[in-house]
């Protein structure tokens, strides 16, 4: 702050005051004998009683709600870039491949993530196989502190999984206080809280689990972990419409958010990046929950085929992306008898309002298919959910060959969005998939016009590739295969 002073006073007001942020002058007043600085000229300093030393003087800085703020020397001073070390940044694996790959490489010393689900999934099964890998390849112990459970429950758990390690610590804690009595007693490299909803704080009001408190312990864990160097693992709820439960500061506050998805009646489940600071935030991460746990799964495409002694009609395959990793997806599609007034639309794992439209369009594009007054039953193999548009075209093959009663070959997947009068759209991504599909032995392959190797200048191994311009075509390119 600097101050340029006048020795002939004013008994004025302080007026003048500049907008927020603004760099103008501004009239104050100053105690010459102690510095203090009253809200307007008086003849008397009411702080150390002298008469005549309150003078006026101009004030230049920025303003906040109309209050000056100065500078003060930082902590520690800008550097090139050059000169910063990127090793304190560098991820360690965690053991658990398919989390890693999500993360970007592991967890950051110092990254606050926040996991969330819904009850049930297996987000602490999950957490306590990180932990386990961590206290015995990391160098340094983890410690799993719950919130919900007894350390005997959580002990029962890891018993079962083969989770048994000298350098994983238990705890059974809702005091934020006590945590961090944790932190200082182990010094661990890993901190997996389950759930933050149920951690308090004395010097936050409201209810555990309220906004208030879910903020103050989040905030207080997020400045322990980088100034300790504490890689921190959050497990948090979720609403009924699956977003993740609280304020949505806490997303703000921590560095990596991931949603664990899965169907209960299904042994897959899914780690989905929604952000990342230090990696994609479009990942996808695979596991399969069995009775010893659960266990990553490199290669799971082979979850969502059906594989057949003999071509049946209403089935069709396409290959979806989940984020950068492409999976080879069986759709299908039962048509059911004619009915009178509405008939149903049953979908599982696929988008009803997508299905509706592909109906309506194979209905008026199409001349043997009648679809209006008959039932139609839809789904996905494995619990995998397909909402993108890229499976389409498998879809409305399906629905054909159900209703038609044609068998589609084996061999075949189906690639593209269709639109409303019947044309076969362009998607994104096109040769990884057919890449994908190509290792699982597929050998032909109907993409949408400009999407084949001449258009991509990428040949499938083995593979035939057929560009068709609408959905009338694919269905001709499918008999053609069928007879063959």
């Amino acid at each position: 702050m600097t101050t340029s002073r006048s020795t002939s006073p004013r008994a004025g007001g302080a007026g003048g005051r500049g907008r927020a942020g603004a760099r103008e002058p501004r009239p104050a007043y100053e105690c010459d004998a102690c510095g203090h600085q009253p809200p307007k000229w008086v003849g008397r300093c009411p702080e150390c009683g002298e008469w005549g030393s309150v003078v006026e003087c101009t004030v230049t800085g920025p303003t906040v709600s109309g209050k000056v703020v100065s500078s003060r020397m930082p902590a520690e001073p800008a550097r090139p870039i050059a000169t910063i070390s990127a090793a304190p940044a560098r991820a360690r694996p965690t053991g658990v491949s398919e989390l890693d790959r999500v993360l970007g490489g592991g967890l950051v010393p110092g990254a606050v993530v926040l996991l969330a689900g819904e009850p049930g999934v297996g987000k602490s099964t999950l957490l306590l196989d990180v932990a386990q890998h961590w206290a015995a390849g990391a160098g340094s112990p983890s410690l799993v502190v719950s919130g919900e459970e007894s350390v005997s429950q959580v002990r029962l758990r890891a018993e079962r999984m083969g989770a048994l390690h000298d350098q994983l610590y238990l705890a059974a804690e809702s005091d934020l206080a006590a945590v961090l009595g944790h932190l200082d007693a182990v010094k661990p490299g890993l901190l997996v809280l389950d759930s933050v909803q149920t951690i308090s704080t004395n010097n936050a009001e409201g209810v555990s689990g309220g906004v208030t408190q879910v903020r103050a312990v989040t905030a207080a864990l997020v400045s322990v972990a980088k100034e300790r160097g504490i890689a921190t693992v959050l497990v948090g709820h979720v609403t009924k419409d699956g977003q993740v439960a609280g304020p949505r500061v806490l997303e703000h506050l921590v560095d990596v958010v991931l949603h664990f998805e899965g169907d209960k009646h299904s042994s897959l489940r899914m780690v989905r990046g929604v952000k990342n600071r230090f990696g994609a935030a479009d990942e996808v991460g695979c596991f399969e929950m069995h009775e010893g746990g659960i266990s990553s799964l490199a290669d799971p495409s082979g979850l969502f085929l059906t594989r057949y002694s003999e071509p049946v009609p209403g089935t069709c395959v396409t290959v979806a992306m989940e984020g950068r990793r492409a999976l080879v997806t069986e759709v299908q599609a039962l048509i059911g008898a004619t009915v009178a007034g509405s008939p149903r639309r049953t979908v599982s794992g696929l988008d009803s309002a997508r299905l509706a439209m592909v109906l309506a369009v194979l209905q008026r594009r199409t001349e043997r298919l009648t679809l209006h007054d008959r039932e139609v039953f839809a789904a996905t193999v494995g619990g995998i959910r397909v909402v993108e548009p890229a499976a389409d075209l498998a879809v409305a093959l399906a629905v054909a060959s159900g209703g038609l009663n044609l068998a589609i070959a084996p061999h075949l997947v189906a690639i593209g969005e269709v639109g409303l009068t019947g044309e076969v759209r362009r998607v994104g991504a096109v040769p990884r998939r057919l890449a994908e599909a190509a290792r699982l032995g597929f050998r032909l392959a109907l993409v949408p016009t400009g999407c084949g190797p001449e258009s991509t200048g990428v040949t499938p191994e083995h593979m035939r590739v057929i560009e068709v311009t609408d959905v009338r075509s694919a269905l001709q390119a499918v008999a053609r295969a069928s007879a063959e």
